[in-house]
């Protein structure tokens, strides 16, 4: 039996994703969990975990009475007084820096896990004192993007990531691309898959394919996700005269997706739907034919795990970890990136496949997640990251201090 951790998650706002409020359930359990953030609002919270403010963005009032709630608690005149001079001169960062240090210094955490690369620079004088044991979890565009057409942002990690304790990786894909940023020989890096709480995926039994085909694709509308080339997909089945139905959800307001869908004759075929809650998510997930997956980069898209917990067939490009979670022909189908040609012969081909076929892949897609993506194994793969950190750290201190020794002992003539 483990002792408990202080684990202290900071995302940088209390609107968390879905992967995290799973990951911080979980571990609340069993652990003293802590979300920090930049928001005080938020309606529906995590049961069990401390969600600890550093000071507003959105209300002056609500910064004010968290900057001067922390420098009233530290008892220091000084912090107080400093505390006010900084408020009248509008200095928010130096504000939240200084309630950072005051919540670390309050809850002393056993583990730091940063969310994303964007938050390592409120971390940059721990990580410089090797005070804490901080996890960055690596994922999405900041690590599989950015660092390669920023090359101030590349520069930047290349510094800060041998100081980091260790590494939580979503693929083994996102793994070779952190590497590349910085790969040491004592270098933690686990990956650790999304979990899902799979009672709350109930398994579309009865499946049919509409006609027209109902194609959905689910997700913001950024570059990476390859909708300009789901769309000249469409435009291909339009002029094969195939039957279709195509949805994207949170792509309402996109100007340049409305003006592709103008410029290739697609209003009829097309609609482009603002953000909506996971509820109706699922619900539209459930009345769909397939999920359409264009994108050009990602890890292991939580999207595609979802279809295939609920039994919604997947077609996808083969970028970043898809192949992890998709074998094609087996748990769903796969074709290259950036070619419309082929996702839309994917497409007519699975009108194609008899009911039988699809169920065969339907239960494939299921098992594979019920085997890889379990909330237990994310958990268990979290708790044995942050051990792994804590050991480690204690090993390098060890260390150090054995060859501190050496060199003091080592200057002394003991025959003397």
């Amino acid at each position: 039996m483990h002792n408990p951790f202080k684990i202290l998650l900071f995302d940088g706002s209390f609107k968390t994703t879905a992967f995290i409020n799973r990951l911080a359930k979980g571990l609340a359990e069993k652990h003293e969990v802590y979300i920090l953030g930049f928001n005080e609002e938020l309606k529906q919270k995590v049961n069990g975990v401390h969600y600890v403010p550093l000071g507003s963005n959105q209300s002056k009032v609500r910064f004010v009475k968290t900057s001067l709630g922390y420098a009233l608690k530290s008892g220091s005149i000084k912090k107080i007084a400093s505390t006010i001079k900084s408020l009248f001169q509008g200095n928010r960062p130096h504000l939240q820096e200084q309630n950072l240090r005051h919540v670390l210094n309050t809850i002393n955490p056993d583990i730091i896990h940063l969310q994303w690369p964007s938050l390592l620079r409120w971390c940059e004088p721990y990580l410089y004192q090797n005070k804490y044991k901080i996890i960055l979890s690596q994922r999405g565009s900041q690590t599989n993007i950015t660092p390669f057409t920023d090359r101030n942002s590349f520069e930047y990690l290349s510094v800060w990531y041998p100081k980091i304790t260790g590494f939580h990786s979503v693929s083994k894909a996102i793994v070779e691309n952190g590497d590349k940023i910085w790969n040491g020989d004592n270098k933690l890096n686990k990956v650790i898959y999304t979990g899902l709480q799979l009672q709350d995926f109930s398994f579309k039994q009865e499946y049919k394919v509409s006609t027209p085909i109902q194609l959905l694709s689910i997700g913001r509308t950024h570059w990476v996700k390859g909708y300009d080339y789901a769309l000249q997909t469409c435009r291909i089945l339009k002029e094969k005269n195939f039957p279709f139905h195509y949805t994207i959800v949170g792509g309402a307001g996109d100007e340049e997706l409305q003006f592709l869908i103008s410029d290739l004759g697609l209003e009829n075929e097309v609609n482009l739907i603002g953000r909506v809650s996971q509820k109706e998510v699922f619900s539209m997930m459930g009345e769909a034919s397939l999920l359409l997956m264009p994108s050009v980069e990602e890890g292991v898209p939580n999207v595609a795990v979802e279809a295939m917990a609920l039994g919604l067939p997947v077609l996808s490009t083969d970028c970043g970890g898809v192949p992890e979670l998709i074998e094609n022909n087996v748990e769903g189908w796969v074709v290259p990136i950036r070619d419309p040609e082929a996702m839309a012969e994917g497409v007519m081909r699975f009108s194609e496949f008899t009911l039988e076929e699809v169920e065969a892949v339907r239960l494939a897609a299921r098992r594979k997640v019920e085997i890889q993506h379990s909330e237990e194994g994310m958990i268990e793969g979290m708790e044995e990251l942050y051990r792994e950190a804590i050991g480690k750290q204690k090993v390098e201190n060890r260390t150090k201090s054995e060859v501190l020794s050496s060199k003091v002992f080592g200057n002394l003539n003991i025959n003397k």
